[in-house]
């Protein structure tokens, strides 16, 4: 790849021979005279590397690193430095600059800079790329009432040392959460493991979490550290925890307590730093209760509880959510984002959801796949729009019947129409399509029930 290279240099010599040098190696070079020169050409854009000479008139190379490193933190500086001057150009590493080369040059120790120079940067760059794909990835979407809620109890909480246990349904984003906890806590440069204790079989958890010394099973062929020492100094969340076995409760309860782990066949305790934040989609009081969670390991775990709330309690949310998840799976695959029916969103908004959040992303990813060049009503799932379904989602939610419709959740005026019309329907019905004794077992004037049957649409004759 070809790189886009800034000399800035007062010796109008050495930028000649450093642009015949690098231009024969098919780099694309411009120059500049002055650091003031040099800023100005960086702001336009399109520079990948930047040589720039200790010393120069008016600004100095080193006020210019200085600048460089607030306004373009990656950009890669390689210093020019004179005999005289190697003292200013090490200080220059050690305050940003990539490395330095010193005069006259040596072209082939220029050239090794350059390469190494632009190689760091790019790496440097992709590594960004994929962090800032990795923080949208788990980032928290939506602004409902309820998730505003959350967004507070984490900003208080993410600062403090407590230990918190996340509750909530399967799907609702509970990782999400953790991860916020790590990411706003002094903790964040720290690592952030993770440990799906439902994953794990509970002949193996033990040696996952506190790990192993050789020789302390059959297959123990090296030592190997466990989450907790992975985690040290950073935050272990530890989901699904109401699925961790008997034993593994009363270590992990002597790791919160003491702040020590021993490895699987080690009698030495290993001192850890860790801050540990645990989540379940169970009601671990009611596990309590039944002997299959320890009570004191819950107080250690619930210093803060956070709940994360289902996705029928945050309908407002589902167009941004989905349009989040549309928006990633076209960018991984490739594609280009599809444009969506406003339908689509009224449609998704009244489905029930019992997956939560991972079954709208399912169903979104599926209408990327399968919709045409764009997603309409016709591209959601065949379950959505039935009658049977649309009992069933009324039902799930604790709503009368008829209160959904199409997968979508009927307005309250829709609701009250659609049962007036039924009402005034069975009464004629009864009636045998007399209007004035309808009127009288409905205790509405025959002239007002007229006007409600044609503003309902109601038929005398079914």
């Amino acid at each position: 790849m070809v790189g886009s290279i800034l000399v800035v240099d007062d010796e109008k010599n050495i930028r000649r021979t450093l642009r015949m040098v690098l231009e024969g190696e098919g780099y694309e070079v411009d120059e500049a005279g002055t650091a003031e020169d040099g800023l100005e050409r960086v702001a336009r854009g399109g520079i990948e590397l930047l040589i720039l000479d200790v010393r120069l008139p008016g600004m100095s190379g080193l006020e210019a690193l200085g600048r460089l490193r607030e306004s373009h933190p990656k950009l890669p500086v390689l210093m020019i430095s004179g005999h005289a001057s190697v003292g200013e150009a090490v200080l220059a590493v050690q305050t940003g600059a990539t490395d330095f080369f010193e005069k006259p040059l040596d072209r082939d120790r220029v050239l090794v800079r350059v390469h190494n120079a632009l190689k760091t940067g790019r790496l440097e760059r992709e590594v960004s790329r994929l962090q800032a794909g990795l923080e949208k990835r788990y980032e928290m979407i939506g602004n409902s009432p309820i998730m505003k809620q959350l967004y507070g109890a984490i900003e208080k909480v993410a600062p403090t040392t407590g230990r918190v246990l996340v509750t909530g349904e399967s799907g609702t984003g509970k990782e999400l959460i953790a991860r916020a906890l790590h990411r706003l806590s002094p903790r964040a440069s720290g690592a952030f493991v993770k440990v799906n204790c439902a994953a794990i079989p509970a002949t193996l958890i033990e040696s996952e979490l506190f790990g192993y010394e050789r020789g302390a099973f059959t297959g123990a062929e090296t030592r190997r550290k466990g989450m907790f020492e992975l985690a040290d100094q950073g935050t272990l969340f530890l989901d699904e925890i109401g699925d961790m076995s008997a034993s593994a409760q009363a270590k992990v309860l002597r790791a919160l307590q003491n702040g020590e782990i021993t490895r699987v066949g080690s009698e030495k305790s290993i001192a850890v730093d860790v801050r540990v934040i645990a989540a379940t989609n169970k009601n671990l009081e009611r596990a309590i209760a039944d002997g299959e969670f320890r009570e004191d390991l819950f107080f250690r775990l619930a210093v803060v509880p956070l709940r994360s709330p289902s996705l029928h309690e945050r309908r407002s949310d589902i167009p941004a959510l989905a349009l989040s998840f549309l928006e990633a799976f076209s960018e991984e695959n490739g594609m280009r984002v599809k444009p969506v029916d406003p339908p689509v969103w009224d449609r998704l908004r009244g489905m029930p959801w019992p997956g939560n959040v991972r079954e709208l992303k399912n169903v979104v990813e599926r209408m990327a796949i399968l919709s045409g060049d764009r997603i309409t009503v016709d591209d959601l799932p065949p379950q959505v729009g039935s009658p049977r379904v649309s009992a069933e989602i009324s039902s799930a939610l604790g709503l009368p019947d008829g209160a959904f419709e199409d997968g979508r959740r009927l307005t309250l005026r829709e609701y009250r129409d659609r049962a007036e019309r039924r009402y005034i329907e069975a009464t004629l019905e009864e009636c045998e399509g007399n209007v004035s004794k309808a009127s009288s077992i409905l205790g509405v004037e025959r002239t007002n029930l007229h006007k409600k049957m044609r503003a309902l649409a109601v038929q005398r004759e079914r």
